[in-house]
């Protein structure tokens, strides 16, 4: 059992003075019934809740989907930029959101937002090795020699060495390589390209493990993971 404007502003962006306004003004119901005490005990799994006439659907997590556009970026705030949570549905958004990993401002793509700390960190973790592809458009043609180094093992001009990756170059456009890696260092794949002598011009990140960006899912756009994509992250790494 938890208080009710507990409950109700773990599940919305509001604070709980405003959600505590809000359950005194009438607007909540409990089973039916209005309810006006913020700190009454209700069971966010078998109570039903109400809100301003929607249905509360209490889950303790959100896991979201994102195709994000370039410009923004991945961060949850930023004096100069607009960040991904701000681009959330207001129906998505909550308190505690964050962006596992990143993308780079300029790079389109999928990337999960969540509120679940130790999703991210399974994701995230260095240990784990969670496989992450992009398709990368480049200024240049890739040749056997690109597709040798990357799977050697690049190494910045800084003595920094990346971990093995699979390049594969489209068959119809040697300007064009699908880059697995399994790791998530700054600007990686660009830095990785440019040691081959090769500029990326344009970057999106089309799968994280076995989750694959929805096909149906525009720039900027949206969606809930369902509890199988949750678990294809985890499925399919080939490192």
């Amino acid at each position: 059992m938890e208080r009710l404007d507990k409950i109700i502003s773990s599940q919305r962006a509001d604070g709980r003075k405003e959600v505590q306004k809000l359950i005194k003004s009438g607007a909540v119901l409990v089973n039916g019934k209005i309810c006006k005490k913020p700190d009454a005990k209700v069971d966010p799994d078998k109570d039903e809740i109400v809100v301003d006439g929607q249905a509360l659907n209490y889950s303790k997590y959100i896991y979201i989907m994102m195709n994000k556009p370039a410009g923004v970026v991945s961060a949850t705030e930023d004096r100069q930029f607009k960040t991904v949570i701000d681009i959330i549905p207001e129906d998505m958004k909550r308190k505690g959101l964050f962006p596992v990993g990143r993308l780079d401002r300029d790079t389109e793509g999928l990337l999960l937002i969540t509120d679940d700390g130790d999703f991210a960190h399974s994701i995230t973790s260095p240990k784990k090795h969670v496989d992450k592809k992009y398709v990368a458009k480049l200024d240049g043609e890739i040749t056997e020699d690109t597709v040798k180094a990357f799977s050697d093992g690049i190494e910045f001009s800084d003595g920094t060495k990346c971990r093995s990756a699979v390049l594969e170059c489209d068959k119809n456009d040697k300007k064009t390589g699908i880059v697995t890696i399994c790791e998530g260092k700054y600007h990686q794949v660009k830095k990785m390209f440019l040691c081959c002598g090769l500029k990326v011009v344009h970057l999106q990140r089309i799968s994280i493990g076995g989750l694959y960006l929805d096909s149906n899912l525009h720039i900027g756009e949206c969606k809930l993971l369902t509890d199988l994509d949750k678990k294809s992250v985890f499925i399919g790494n080939i490192h």
